[in-house]
């Protein structure tokens, strides 16, 4: 006879709680019901080790200083259901930038404690969770704070235990075998005391926390199948399996990562995929508010932090406001000489030369030293640092094992002291069976480092240049930060900053670099890559051409400047890096031209509202256009009025609007704008094609001025019909339409499929016997037509109003 369940959602006694350094509290999670008072001690204790180890987090210096409670701190990410998938072709900052620059629209978000929770209305059962986001942006510590919650008693009580594998430890053990028993047993010795039958009739949690670090092949498709939790094997093989459901089945697994390695996990394993967007604005300031004690410090670093766009941008991962506040509040409050930092590079060079003084003051008790003779103090350990940095960067390499010190030359001795002094830059982190893993604090310092070991040790007067080119050629974009930091680097101030490990100043002609950057922005190069280059100029402090394009913004005359395409890719930075978010973009009346639509893509694909009409567009830019359209963006309204987009253009804007990830009108009004682009029945097929999707929302569309034709108009109605069409207006006005379209537009009068309640049908001859056909479908009681527009001649059109008004259907 099986044995019964062991745990059940009920709550322990103050009496019942153990004494020990860290115990739980009295409230407990999922407390044993068993009386068996052994076995309770313990699952107190795994209780209050998991508690132990998620309650606090380590700033300043890890094993000697004083950690920061996690809920003291702890601000709520901004975590949202879905994610991109795949890998993406730009720096996770950059895609993250963008990200968050998009209206928060029909976004479902995701509390933290919530992941495993299933959404109204959607799957019943949730196994496993994909939780995706970048280096930093907060998915290890939402782990802690899961762990922690649940520790305290105060969510997900339904789970009666939580086992913690994270890769970067798991590594270490990637060429031993084990079974499922004996590797939980491994890492979490209190589990041992409790029979097999009890932990799988239980509800147990495994986290895989750092799936990007994992060096185990995880070899979904050969991996021999696995079933039995005793059956020892290779880790690969149990990992895979269990993530699979082949082994452990009941089991909850929840694995985090960054974007570029989520898609190891076969998507058939995974119920739920999540995505951490960390800090939005308003969480940016919450976060310095809740660092510093003194509120008039928390203000005055927020403001400079904001004056500043590509730092308060780059706010948003946490880690960077960490490596922000730390900085910044030596310049306000011990007012250090120079100029405060503005640009990435001046951030993270003042963080490198802080903490290496902050060795020198707390363990050489050398308080008085210059903080730029401190960094020369440590200056042969910062090479080795920036060797390992180099070395592993371009593999996206975020963890270090002894073995890779030692091939660096770092003793591990040397290591262990240094990350004790200098924790923040380079750390020794102990894993759950107290296992030595050393790691950078995050990407970008790894990024930064790597940029100053091939800086100090340059002598290519044409580095800049060629790192640009290879910059823009990266397929994922792993070059973008480090080729930012190699460039500020070279800037006279860094320099001068970095004396103590420069045996020589270095020689760079800036003018040359800068003239390179902007040849290129004059090239055929991706949007994203041509606004990446501005970011570029302005590491080398040039905003020329960014000063030039906000003068046209403020004198409110945009439309009156003939703008070039590098003047587009200009003002796209610039309302990428405004600080407002982008609602709506309005280049009416602006020559933008199909090469300017290019560079301004950014823009519209983060936007709700894009009014193009009169822009001098071609059927050239709707293959783009198209691409947009069938993007899961949020772009709501599409004006393309007066441009000369033909039939063919229109069939290409068609193949976007039938697609399934169209939101062309999710909420409610969306317009999308075709007056007078010549169009005729050719493109009206296409167009017409596209909405007789089920996916598609058009609500409202306008063909004035074009040329459909009588036998277009036929199309329409038979669209008007159907009851997959939600259009409700649609524009006919001045489209050389007869009496002959009149019988098909009043079959849609009296259709009680038909959505329709707006039709214009101004300036065109539809005679006295059309008049009568739309007369009898106006008088039909299934009519739902609200407003008619018409401008037709004398009697004609008194008889028609008659009849709309008699019928009281205004």
């Amino acid at each position: 006879m099986p044995e019964p369940i062991f745990f059940k959602n009920t709550k322990v006694s103050a009496s019942q709680s153990v004494e020990q350094k860290g115990a739980v509290s009295p409230v407990l999670s999922s407390t044993p019901c068993c009386k068996d008072e052994t076995l309770i001690g313990y699952w107190q204790k795994l209780i209050s080790r998991l508690k132990e180890k998620s309650e606090c987090l380590f700033e300043g210096i890890a094993k000697h200083g004083n950690p920061a409670h996690l809920k003291d701190i702890y601000t709520e990410l901004y975590i949202t259901e879905g994610g991109t998938g795949g890998i993406s072709d730009e720096h996770e900052v950059i895609y993250i930038e963008r990200a968050l620059k998009k209206p928060a629209v029909q976004e479902t978000t995701v509390k933290c404690s919530d992941i495993f929770t299933p959404l109204h209305g959607k799957v019943t059962h949730i196994r496993t969770v994909l939780t995706q986001g970048i280096a930093g942006i907060g998915k290890t510590v939402s782990v802690q704070k899961f762990i922690l919650d649940w520790a305290e008693g105060k969510a997900n009580q339904d789970i009666n235990f939580i086992f913690p594998l994270p890769f970067r430890d798991l590594n270490l053990l990637k060429d031993k075998e084990f079974s499922l028993k004996r590797l939980v047993h491994y890492f979490l010795p209190e589990v041992k005391e409790f029979r097999l039958t009890q932990l799988l009739n239980s509800k147990v949690l495994f986290v895989f926390d750092g799936l990007d670090e994992c060096r185990l092949p995880l070899d979904f498709k050969n991996n021999e199948i696995c079933s039995d939790v005793r059956k020892t094997t290779s880790l690969d093989v149990l990992l895979t399996n269990l993530m699979k459901g082949n082994l452990f089945p009941p089991a909850l697994i929840w694995i985090t990562s960054r974007p570029a390695a989520a898609s190891q996990i076969p998507p058939e394993c995974v119920d739920r995929v999540t995505e951490i967007r960390g800090f939005s604005d308003p969480q940016k300031d919450e976060y310095f508010t809740k660092r510093f004690s003194d509120e008039n410090l928390a203000k005055r670093i927020i403001t400079h932090v904001k004056s500043s766009r590509s730092l308060y941008i780059m706010c948003h991962i946490p880690v960077f406001c960490w490596i922000s506040a730390t900085v910044l509040e030596r310049f306000f409050v011990e007012k250090h000489n120079g100029e405060i930092p503005k640009t990435l590079t001046e951030m993270y060079t003042h963080f490198l030369i802080f903490q290496t003084s902050l060795k020198n003051e707390k363990y050489l008790e050398k308080q008085e030293m210059d903080p730029l003779k401190s960094l020369e103090l440590d200056k042969e350990f910062v090479l080795k640092l920036g060797k390992l940095a180099f070395k592993n960067f371009d593999k996206g390499n975020l963890i270090f094992y002894e073995e890779d010190l030692k091939e660096i030359g770092i003793d591990v001795n040397e290591a262990s002291v240094f990350s004790g002094v200098c924790t923040e830059v380079f750390r020794q982190e102990i894993g759950l069976y107290e296992g030595k893993v050393y790691c950078f604090v995050h990407l970008s310092v790894q990024e930064y480092l790597a940029a100053l070991h091939k800086f100090l040790l340059n002598t290519d007067p044409n580095l800049l240049e060629r790192t640009v080119d290879e910059a823009l050629e990266s397929k994922n974009g792993h070059l973008d930060l480090y080729l930012r930091f190699l460039l500020g680097l070279s800037m006279e101030f860094s320099q001068k900053l970095l004396k103590g490990l420069l045996s020589q100043t270095r020689s760079c002609n800036i003018k040359e670099v800068v003239k390179h950057i902007r040849k290129k922005i004059h090239e055929n190069l991706s949007p994203e890559k041509t606004i990446y280059l501005f970011h570029c100029l302005n590491e080398l402090n040039d905003n020329s051409l960014v000063i030039e394009v906000q003068s046209y913004l403020n004198s409110g005359r945009l439309s009156e400047k003939n703008i070039g395409p590098t003047g587009w890719s200009a003002l796209a930075f610039v309302l990428m890096m405004s600080a407002e978010e982008l609602d709506g973009l309005d280049l009416r009346n602006c020559t933008l031209r199909d090469e300017g639509l290019h560079r301004m893509l950014p823009v519209i694909q983060v936007s709700r509202t894009a009014l193009l009409n009169n822009c001098s567009l071609t059927v050239g830019c709707c293959e783009v256009l198209a691409s947009i359209l069938s993007s899961d963006l949020n772009l709501r309204v599409l004006d393309l009025s007066d441009n000369n987009l033909q039939d063919s253009g229109v069939k290409l804007l068609s193949a976007g609007l039938g697609n399934p990830q169209c939101k062309l009108d999710t909420l409610s009004t969306m317009s999308s704008f075709l007056c007078n682009c010549r169009v005729t029945e050719g493109g009206l097929a296409s167009l017409v094609s596209a909405l007789c999707s089920n996916s598609s929302h058009l609500r409202e569309l306008d063909l004035n001025y074009n040329c459909p034709g009588d036998s277009g108009v036929k199309l329409l109605s038979d669209l008007l019909q159907n009851p997959t069409c939600k259009l409700k207006t649609l524009g006919l006005k001045m489209c050389g339409l007869t009496e002959k379209c009149c019988k098909a537009l009043a079959s849609v009068l009296t259709s009680n499929s038909s959505h329709l309640r707006e039709l214009d049908l101004s300036d065109n001859d539809l005679q006295d016997s059309g008049v009568e056909l739309l007369s009898t479908g106006l008088g039909n009681k299934q009519c739902k037509l609200d407003t008619l527009r018409s401008v037709l001649l004398g009697n004609r059109r008194r008889k028609l109003e008659t009849v709309f008004h008699e019928c009281n259907n205004l």
